[in-house]
């Protein structure tokens, strides 16, 4: 199996404006082999492969369309089966390296996107390490298995992974993924193996590994970290060249010399200097404005790398019983996004999927997403980016509480944070939901300090956004103060969040699920107050499954409408609530509450939703 060329053209080396197809915007580089599509593909029911060394020998009699689930119906595997074990091979051919620029003097590596829940990765027989998290990427480099000389890249080599996804150990990190056979109540069918891209790309011997951008806003700066692959030798002229544009119109750039594996630098932006035009060149879901970063690496005056990025200049906090949004006060119109299409489950049908997900969340009315129970793609973070849509990152919750559930956890939600800090949508960090994995977390010690632990850690990671500890109820140490009320009237819900002695009852008790709304003796104080799942109105418009189910349930489209308005209208009327999360956008299985059904269908005409949701909110205090 051969790739095609995936260089990308002049205009994407502005990264600001990529077709969506690159599986790492942010760090982008013009020379890459796209290695999905047919695999071959074998079960492991019996754990027998390692001892027959299959990874030596792979002869595997099935195909799979990677980079789909062998659960779904796109791998062309359709196996929802508990399957604990899986093999993967695919031969890397001289398309292949040509498509990643890979020759004589450069470094070749495999990269992929998610893999779930733990891999190991062999070429021709030799073990290139393993990997363990669901959600978050990693690399090898191969270059002294495939030979660096001269026609090295012109043979063909054996590509093997093996994945383990036990789905019944409920200390990995799995969100909505069922441990049952077949969906039930809110869990959907399981995500294993390969579920994001796969592909190759070239380096020199020293390269790029990372670019973070944190911008100042009131200072008009933005602080850069670039990571390399190793420290520079102590005698090695090596220097980095940033250039920040808009637009292709240069703003600012600056050179500093490596010294060692990260390169801290801040860069000032003299057009920002300007108080009354500074405004122009912020990131905000109406104005989504994205400056191009590019960073060139020297060595001893011979350019050895380029990479190219991108940022927002945009501020997210809060103050005073508002989300301040570019130090503005700014109404959050969300909706509860579960990642999940019924042909490929967590994993997109298509990079245009991803962009057509943001597309109708802002056609909806929505300037914002909660991702649920997911670590997104980062390509849908691109279009988020690009289009102009807060996105609440959250992490896919464990199912109990352990050392061991705990160590996964902290450790993905770690590597999570690094590839996504940059990425403007995000707004929001959440660590918890509704206390999956503390389930005890009132009364438990040892729980709550785990949710503190994991709001410090954000914190120490990326103090720039807001944290929330445990969305939805039994706070411990939250930004945002969040409830999740599924009440169906909007007369009870209006009176309930009408104002702050409304809102302040509620919080100041056992919330609308009958849970503690904040421990420790906490106080509502200037934070902001937020209904972030609410809704969940059932109404099959199409066939769907005997147990669909909502938290209310409509008879035809104009009673869903109606209802959708009882409902919004009263969280909107409030005079202290800044914002909310509707659920949800899409039916998902047999969760039949979404806006749109599972094919991304209305239920009602796009501008009859839109104007519901965007009727006027409250800016919080």
């Amino acid at each position: 199996m051969s790739s095609s060329p995936a260089r990308l053209d002049d205009e994407a080396l502005r990264a600001s404006r990529q077709d969506g197809t690159y599986p790492r915007p942010q760090l982008v580089r013009p020379d890459w082999a796209d290695l999905t599509g047919t695999w071959s593909f074998a079960f492991d029911d019996a754990d027998e492969g390692m001892a027959a060394r299959w990874f030596a020998s792979p002869d595997f009699d099935r195909r799979i369309q990677v980079p789909f689930p062998f659960e779904s119906e796109a791998s062309g595997i359709h196996d929802t089966g508990f399957h604990p074990v899986v093999w993967y091979s695919r031969e890397l051919t001289a398309d292949d390296f040509a498509a990643a620029g890979f020759g004589t003097g450069r470094r070749l590596h495999v990269h992929f996107g998610a893999v779930d829940y733990r891999a190991q990765v062999w070429l021709d027989g030799v073990h290139l390490g393993a990997h363990e998290g669901g959600h978050t990427p990693f690399s090898f480099d191969v270059t002294d298995v495939v030979g660096a000389g001269a026609g090295a890249e012109r043979a063909s080599h054996t590509l093997v992974v093996r994945v383990e996804d036990d789905p019944f150990d409920v200390s990995q990190p799995r969100g909505k993924q069922d441990w049952r056979l077949e969906p039930h109540s809110i869990w959907y069918h399981r995500t294993s193996g390969i579920w994001q891209p796969v592909w190759l790309e070239s380096t020199s011997d020293v390269f790029v590994t990372l670019v973070h951008a944190t911008p100042d806003v009131p200072g008009g700066t933005i602080a850069l970290r670039l990571d390399l692959n190793r420290r520079p030798a102590a005698d090695a002229d090596v220097r980095l060249d940033v250039v920040v544009s808009f637009e292709g119109e240069q703003l600012a750039s600056q050179t500093v010399r490596a010294l060692d594996v990260t390169t801290a630098l801040v860069v000032a932006l003299p057009v920002q200097t300007n108080g009354q035009a500074y405004e122009e060149l912020l990131w905000s879901p109406e104005h989504p404005r994205l400056l191009d970063v590019r960073v060139t690496v020297r060595a001893a005056d011979v350019v050895v790398d380029e990479v190219y990025s991108y940022l927002g200049l945009r501020s997210a906090a809060v103050a005073g019983g508002h989300f301040l949004l570019n130090d503005r006060p700014y109404y959050v119109r969300s909706v509860l996004n579960q990642g999940y299409w019924p042909e490929s489950h967590l994993a997109a049908p298509s990079p245009a999927a991803l962009k057509r997900e943001a597309e109708l969340i802002k056609e909806l009315g929505f300037n914002a997403t909660r991702v649920h129970q997911k670590f997104e793609d980062p390509r849908f973070l691109y279009w988020a980016d690009a289009l102009g849509l807060l996105v609440w990152a959250e992490t896919p919750g464990t199912f109990e509480f352990s050392p061991r559930a705990v160590a996964r956890m902290s450790a993905e939600w770690t590597a999570v944070i690094e590839r996504d800090l940059s990425h403007p949508c995000i707004v929001t960090w959440v660590p918890l939901n509704e206390s999956w994995g503390v389930q005890h977390i009132a009364h438990d010690e040892r729980m709550q300090a785990y949710a503190r632990s994991l709001v410090s850690l954000t914190r120490a990671l990326d103090p720039s956004r807001p944290v929330v500890s445990n969305d939805g109820w039994e706070h411990v140490d939250s930004d945002i103060l969040s409830i999740h009320d599924y009440e169906w009237s909007g007369e009870v819900l209006r009176a309930r969040y009408l104002d702050q002695d409304a809102c302040n009852a509620v919080l100041g008790g056992f919330g609308p699920a009958g849970r503690r709304m904040l421990l420790d003796g906490q106080e509502v104080g200037d934070r902001p107050v937020m209904v972030t799942e609410f809704g969940g109105i059932s109404y099959a418009s199409k066939a769907v499954p005997d147990d669909a189910w909502g938290y209310s349930r409509a008879t035809s489209s104009e009673d869903f409408v109606d209802r959708l308005e009882a409902v919004v209208g009263a969280v909107a009327a409030s005079s202290f609530v800044a914002g909310f999360c509707y659920t949800q956008l899409v039916d998902t299985l047999q969760e039949t509450n979404g806006l749109l059904a599972d094919d991304r269908t209305p239920k009602a005409p796009m501008e009859t939703l839109r104007a519901v949701i965007t009727r006027t909110g409250s800016a919080g205090r």
